[in-house]
C-alpha cells in the first residue's frame, strides 16, 4: 500500500514537471517571436531582419546593390545568403541567451 502512494506521488511530480516544462517552452517561443536580430552584408548592401526562429522578416537590398547587380547577379545572391546567414547565427545566439536565462535559476549544470 505504501508503495502505491509513492508511485502516485512520483507520478503528480512528474505530470507537474511536464507542465513547468511545456509553459516553458510557450515562453521561450513567444521570446524568439518577439526577439528581432539584423544583418548585413557588402557594407550594408544587402540588410536581413529575422526574429528569434529564424523566420526571415525583411531582406533589403540597396539602390546601388540592385544596379550593380544588373551585371552581376551572382554578387548580388552571394551578399544575400552572407546577409541570412549573418542574421541566422544572431538568432541562434538570442535563442542560447533566452534558454540560458530561463535555464540558469534552475541550477542545471552548464547553464
Amino acid at each position: 500500500m505504501l508503495r502505491k502512494a509513492s508511485m502516485d506521488f512520483d507520478m503528480n511530480k512528474m505530470q507537474e514537471m511536464l507542465a513547468q516544462a511545456q509553459e516553458m517552452q510557450r515562453t521561450m517561443d513567444a521570446r524568439l517571436a518577439e526577439t528581432i536580430v539584423e544583418a548585413d552584408a557588402g557594407g550594408g548592401a544587402v540588410r536581413a531582419r529575422m526574429n528569434g526562429k529564424k523566420e526571415l522578416l525583411n531582406l533589403t537590398i540597396a539602390p546601388s546593390a540592385a544596379s550593380a547587380a544588373a551585371s552581376d547577379i551572382t554578387l548580388l545572391e552571394d551578399l544575400i545568403v552572407a546577409a541570412v546567414n549573418a542574421a541566422a547565427r544572431k538568432a541562434d545566439d538570442a535563442s542560447k541567451s533566452n534558454a540560458a536565462s530561463m535555464l540558469g535559476g534552475l541550477g542545471l549544470p552548464g547553464f
